[in-house]
């Protein structure tokens, strides 16, 4: 599953003319992680569809099969997931490939904390380089021991979990902004006796929450002055579920930006999901000008959903306000690219987490609009973009992508409005998150080149 082998794959996306027609996209990466872990959990079977059938959530059903979940896609895309019950999980025989995925990584390094096995978890050079320490600490709290490699003070794959059982049962101040520390957590804490406590100073994506609750586990969220409390009772029983999972508003960033830059565009993208802890893209859009309607809104399995109407719009560039980042730390770098294209200056900080992604999406951005003719700042916690006011950008750069699914989509839409071709040096790791994105552009219009 790693992307560093094999021949590097080029691309090389340009516009012709707007941007048009009716598009769906893979479905939400989160859910579709979670929906696999707790079904795994649950006694019965679970039906899934709407799953992104993108490597890093493959990662994810392997490592559940390998733990003896019973996992299988049916010819017309249907998932079907028999559990193995809270506390019934079992010894892998291999170690567990993460490839990728940093959030398959960590929320399962949570499922295993609170069983009585072993799991060496391993993933490629880009996840391999990651900090694990944020998980690691308050899961060792909770009894799991672990062993990492040294990275820097920062612990690493690989790594080898040994779970408790029983566990001890943790009242936790998460440190930093973390959907997938919290989730990590309160997975443990589903076998864990007793109450497992979360308090989040700053709100994060809720779909633990939500699903966690959905599958039948005694979990409240209240609001309280040093954050959201959140409190799980253990040794929980889940009950199976049928689940749709809803368009991945990450994925819907980039034809969404596509769109907002690409003169003339009108294109409608179908089912993404808007729960409000992750839609902080489109008010930000919107507020920089961006023609962006939510049509048909309703809720599906407790998720809010709705149809986007997306025109090319006159941006202006502003202050992004830095306490909204965890709604949408994802879908940074490409509001960087769209910050290229608005009039003026917009500043954006707060993004101290995107230093830790695939790669430090931060400086893999600026060095990467710089090579396009695009005028910005790096700052520790962020980046300061002067746009091009609707112009198309200079170009006429081949960008180093770090094999990062993001960074290579952002560019790859960058090039849609530039003077000169803009070519990503590997579009190989899109198909960790996106498997249907150049299929896609296609059929919005654009063309593709390697």
């Amino acid at each position: 599953m790693s992307h560093a082998d094999g021949n590097p794959a080029p691309l090389c996306l340009a516009a012709t003319g707007p941007l048009t027609g009716d598009v769906t996209v893979p479905g939400d990466k989160s859910i579709s992680h979670r929906s696999l872990m707790l079904g795994a959990l649950a006694v019965g079977e679970t039906r899934i569809t709407g799953l992104l059938e993108g490597e890093d959530v493959l990662a994810t059903a392997a490592a559940m099969r390998a733990m003896g979940a019973q996992i299988s896609r049916s010819d017309n895309g249907e998932w079907r997931v028999s559990g193995v019950g809270v506390g019934g999980l079992l010894q892998p025989q291999t170690a567990l490939d993460m490839g990728n995925s940093g959030t398959s990584t960590r929320l399962l390094m949570g499922l295993v904390a609170s069983h009585p096995i072993t799991a060496t978890f391993i993933g490629d050079a880009s996840l391999s380089g990651r900090p694990m320490g944020r998980v690691i600490t308050p899961l060792s709290l909770m009894g799991a021991t672990i062993a990492a490699t040294p990275g820097a003070g920062r612990q690493t794959l690989p790594l080898t979990l040994t779970g408790a059982c029983p566990a001890i049962p943790l009242r936790y101040t998460l440190p930093v902004a973390s959907a997938q520390v919290k989730s990590a957590i309160l997975l443990a804490g589903l076998n864990t006796p007793g109450e497992t406590v979360v308090i989040e100073p700053i709100p994060t994506r809720d779909h633990s929450e939500r699903m966690l609750a959905g599958f039948g586990a005694a979990l409240s969220v209240v609001q309280a002055p040093e954050g959201r409390i959140i409190t799980l009772r253990g040794e929980a029983e889940l009950k199976p579920q049928t689940i749709d999972v809803p368009g991945d508003p990450s994925s819907a960033a980039f034809p969404m930006v596509a769109a907002l830059i690409v003169p003339g565009s009108d294109i409608t993208i179908r089912n993404v999901g808007i729960n409000p802890t992750r839609a902080g893209l489109i008010s930000v859009l919107q507020a920089m000008g961006g023609d962006i309607r939510l049509l048909n809104e309703r809720t599906v399995g407790g998720e809010p959903v709705a149809d986007l109407q997306v025109r090319h719009s006159a941006l202006t560039g502003i202050e992004v306000p830095p306490d909204g980042a965890p709604s949408m730390i994802d879908e940074y770098p490409i509001l960087f690219v769209a910050a290229a294209f608005a009039q003026g200056r917009t500043t954006m900080r707060g993004l101290e987490e995107l230093r830790v992604k695939e790669s430090d999406r931060i400086a893999v951005m600026a060095q990467g609009l710089t090579a396009c003719g695009v005028s910005c700042e790096e700052l520790e916690d962020g980046l300061i973009v002067e746009g091009c006011a609707g112009d198309p950008i200079p170009g006429g750069a081949t960008i180093a992508a770090r094999l990062d699914h993001r960074i290579a989509m952002s560019f790859a839409v960058l090039g849609l409005n530039a003077a000169r071709r803009v070519t990503v040096d590997d579009a190989r790791p899109i198909a960790t998150s996106f498997p249907t994105f150049v299929p896609m552009m296609r059929q919005l219009g654009a063309t593709a080149r390697n």
